[in-house]
């Protein structure tokens, strides 16, 4: 379709996407008209303070940092809240939603990504509570009232940082996890094992090595079933498996798609005049969902958007956990880089260096009162995605 300037802007997501882009956006054209849909409230928030709100003390409602009303008014733009998208037609420039057609002269796909949901036995998987955005966090809050113990399953990034605020804020935490160790894919083996060893010391039990098989209802709550056969009983329970970009409305419309919604440097899609960012997107074969990479492409996109054709640029992005039991961030290295861990310190401040054969900096991790070193060590690292 031919970009019809005359037409809105339609933003898909009021997440931290949709409403950084229409921010930046609004910075350099205030005019263009401007349209969000999403399928929530469109409350905004920070999808970060997800995982460690109760070690803060905060309700759903005060994350919310300002409701659908109040967003429209500061940037001049038409939200559409409680809406779902049922189908894209990029050759005619339309969406499909579920409160009838819209037509765009541009569309930016920024609906994020699903939670991982593992096919178990038993009658309790709709009892696993996801925590993927704020109305999730606030069914969470209220299910978690008057619990005491708590079974994560995962040990990844959400994982962790989930069973340290509950630890944190009075739980029992048991982590049920098939790798070996904690973080496998984002940290060496000695800075995970740090990781683990502040998490079991805060309180946290770890079932590492081991699948969970089936989740039950029970009458205080959910028991799960491990492969070994050992029950874990607890008030409630929690998936964090891990995240899967949205792609299916993309592919249906003939948008190429792979890990994400695949774009190149300047966030275009396969279909002329629709972009991506965020959770959903996989900008040049990266997908990234931390915030350093979304905030860089909002940048980038919402010049180009404003008429300056802009390439996104992401140089070496640190991933911060909040993991306050043993403090961490990591760059991971290229995955196809060559080269080895070098690892140093003791206890669980370690300083973990990926160096190449020639002793260039491809990647780091560190932990513990050696974590406050990651912004020196992110100059040395290559950009992940040069100018």
């Amino acid at each position: 379709m031919s970009q019809n300037q005359t037409l809105p802007i339609v933003i898909i997501g009021t997440g931290l996407s949709g409403y950084t882009l229409a921010r930046e956006l609004r910075k350099l054209d205030t005019e263009t008209p401007l349209v969000l849909v999403t399928a929530d409230d469109g409350r905004s928030y920070s999808k970060p303070m997800l995982s460690n709100g109760f070690a803060k003390g905060k309700a759903a409602d005060e994350l919310a940092q300002a409701d659908a009303d109040t967003q429209a008014e500061a940037l001049n733009a038409r939200i559409m809240t409680h809406t779902r998208i049922e189908a894209i037609d990029p050759e005619a420039g339309r969406i499909t939603t579920g409160a009838g057609t819209l037509d765009y002269g541009r569309l930016i796909l920024a609906w994020g990504a699903n939670p991982v949901r593992i096919p178990l036995e038993g009658d309790g998987m709709d009892a696993l509570y996801q925590v993927n955005d704020l109305t999730d966090y606030g069914h969470f809050r209220e299910g978690v009232a008057g619990a005491r113990r708590v079974v994560i399953l995962g040990g990844g990034l959400i994982g962790c940082e989930f069973a340290n605020d509950l630890i944190n804020g009075g739980f029992e935490v048991e982590v049920v996890a098939p790798d070996p160790r904690v973080l496998p894919a984002l940290l060496p083996e000695a800075a995970s094992e740090a990781v683990r060893a502040g998490l079991e010391e805060a309180g946290v039990r770890f079932h590492l090595q081991h699948s969970a098989r089936a989740v039950h209802r029970t009458s205080e709550g959910v028991s799960v079933t491990l492969d070994d056969g050992r029950v874990i009983e607890a008030d409630l329970g929690v998936a964090a498996v891990g995240l899967q970009p949205r792609t299916e409305l993309a592919a249906a419309a003939g948008i190429e798609c792979g890990r994400g919604i695949r774009v190149n440097q300047y966030l275009e899609t396969s279909a002329p005049g629709v972009y991506a960012l965020g959770d959903c997107a996989e900008v040049c074969g990266h997908v990234l969902p931390y915030v350093m990479p979304l905030m860089a492409a909002a940048r980038a996109l919402a010049k180009t958007l404003a008429g300056e054709r802009t390439p996104v640029h992401y140089g070496s992005m640190p991933v911060t956990v909040k993991t306050p039991a043993c403090p961490v961030a990591v760059c991971p290295p290229p995955a196809d880089a060559a080269g080895e861990w070098h690892v140093e310190g003791e206890g669980r401040s370690l300083r973990a260096l990926f160096r190449s054969e020639n002793g260039d900096l491809l990647g780091f991790a560190v932990t513990g009162d050696c974590a406050g070193e990651k912004q020196s060590l992110s100059r040395e690292v290559p950009a992940i995605l040069p100018a």
